[in-house]
């Protein structure tokens, strides 16, 4: 059994003096070690990219760029082995895992126009003879933690615009699968990035407070649960860091009547169940507008989730594999339970799956729950799982102010062939990831990630433009060059 450790100033560490056991969710046998890094562990890395800064803050962005284009083709080089180190610690089948990193690419993609990104404005003339521009400087050591479901493509939202900025990173992966993403760190290097510029630190709590403590850490990012991005905004704010935490969610999707209904069956088995529906953008409630439309579409999906299998994330002709851990499986059997006691129908029963070779596997089939209303705690709370709910309503109205009454604003669809009712929708909807007949509406790379209400703390969503905002800080110089041997008065009024 091997130990999985940290990246440090371009050194594999794995000394430490606690480790916690790493899962393959398939099996439910531990498949490694993690090191797990103390305050001093974490402390030496802030060292490293502290010390990295100066050199890399003065390596022009053009360079920094080709550092970036090299990573994308290693990236593409090793998909397999990237592949299968996401299916043996997260359970995703190989299908979902490459697109995942497919993804993360894109970001890296993106992070390779950083010349174009970073070259600022200029005003010509802005008064007699003054000219002026902006440049976008690094902040210096910036920090990022991420959450288990997305251990490839998450971490790629991050360090590679954060690092093309001129800044250096530490980051702190999900402990439950850092294999994954400790290798694409190491790729990174193999790519040309200097020692010292991205560092790795696996560990829990502790080294969290370390990082959002420390004085030497000028800004943190997050991806997780609200309750860990409530801490983590207001910890690191506390501590006078510029920080973007993104949070949990509870996505909806109305289904008006004029829909296309087999279309929409099949746009919500892919976004309800992929993954296992452990996705921030998982669409977890179907609102049906009238019975009509909510009879045929709980017919149609319980028809179509007879064709649903999964199992084991080596099996490619699965749909989806396990949930992350067996006390996530416990307390997503636990949210199914509550909505029968509380009155829910469950249509397509997911709670006791029998996968042949795999019955010490954390599994959770598909699930369907119908008559959900907004009291249950099952309606209420973020379930991260397989399951799929269906409230019903009469007014497309009605849907959408049970969705803004909702705490989270993550993301949210409409299926319709009306474009007057979906241009309503679009234009007042409280949330800040909108899809038109689009059941995950994630943006590409090019723009920017983010919901609205207790789904983000922070001003600035995750990579795209913003991520250039989030990294660096606007530096603005007006400069003036009097003629030779002209001796000015001195001028009192407000210059204009």
């Amino acid at each position: 059994m091997s130990i999985v450790g940290h990246l440090i100033n371009g050194e594999n560490r794995t000394d430490a003096t606690r480790h916690q056991d790493i899962f393959n969710p398939s099996t439910g046998q531990v498949s490694n070690q993690l090191a797990i890094a103390g305050k001093a562990t974490v402390e030496e890395a802030i060292e490293a990219a502290n010390a990295a800064f100066p050199a890399w803050r003065a390596t022009p962005p053009a360079k920094r760029a080709r550092v970036m284009f090299r990573f994308k083709e290693l990236l593409e080089q090793h998909a397999d082995k990237i592949i299968t180190l996401i299916g043996e610690e997260h359970g995703k089948i190989s299908h979902d895992a490459q697109g995942e990193l497919q993804r993360g690419i894109e970001s890296v993609e993106y992070a390779c126009g950083a010349p174009e990104l970073l070259k600022g404005e200029h005003s010509r003339n802005v008064g007699p003879s003054i000219d002026s521009w902006s440049e976008f400087q690094p902040l210096g050591v910036v920090a990022g933690i991420t959450p288990f479901n997305f251990p490839a493509m998450v971490p790629l939202w991050m360090y590679p615009m954060a690092i093309v900025c001129g800044n250096t990173f530490i980051l702190k992966p999900s402990e439950r699968d850092p294999s994954s993403t400790l290798f694409i760190a190491q790729l990174l290097e193999e790519a040309g990035l200097p020692p010292g510029v991205l560092n790795v630190v696996n560990g829990d709590k502790e080294a969290v407070d370390t990082l959002l403590h420390s004085p030497k850490i000028q800004a943190v990012s997050f991806v997780g649960s609200t309750p860990i991005a409530e801490y983590i905004y207001a910890t690191a704010s506390a501590n006078g860091k510029r920080c973007q935490a993104l949070g949990g969610a509870k996505n909806h999707a109305i289904v008006l009547p004029d829909a296309d209904m087999d279309n929409a069956v099949n746009q919500l088995l892919g976004a309800a169940f992929g993954s296992s529906g452990e996705r921030c953008m998982a669409l977890s409630v179907a609102v049906t507008v009238g019975n009509a439309a909510g009879d045929a579409l709980v017919a149609k999906m319980k028809q179509a989730m007879t064709g649903l299998k999964v199992g084991a994330h080596n099996d490619s002709s699965n749909d989806f594999g396990p949930v992350i851990t067996k006390q996530h499986q416990e307390k997503v059997v636990g949210y199914i339970n509550s909505a029968e006691e509380d009155g829910a129908k469950i249509v397509v029963d997911g709670r006791n799956p029998k996968i042949a070779g795999f019955s010490e596997g954390f599994f959770v089939g598909g699930t369907l729950i119908d008559n959900v209303t907004p009291e249950m705690i099952s309606y209420k709370e973020e379930i991260f799982g397989p399951v799929l709910q269906v409230v019903r309503v009469e007014s497309m109205q009605e849907a959408m102010n049970l969705i803004d009454a909702h705490e989270y604003g993550n993301g949210t669809c409409v299926f319709t062939r009306d474009g007057e009712a979906a241009r309503y929708f679009s234009d007042h909807i409280q949330v800040g990831m909108v899809g038109i007949n689009v059941p995950l509406p994630v943006p590409v790379a090019y723009h920017s990630f983010g919901g609205w209400k207790r789904s983000l703390f922070g001003d600035l969503h995750a990579y795209g433009p913003d991520s250039v905002r989030f990294y660096t800080k606007r530096k603005t110089i007006t400069q003036r060059w009097p003629s030779t041997g002209v001796r000015e008065g001195a001028e009192f009024a407000f210059p204009s």
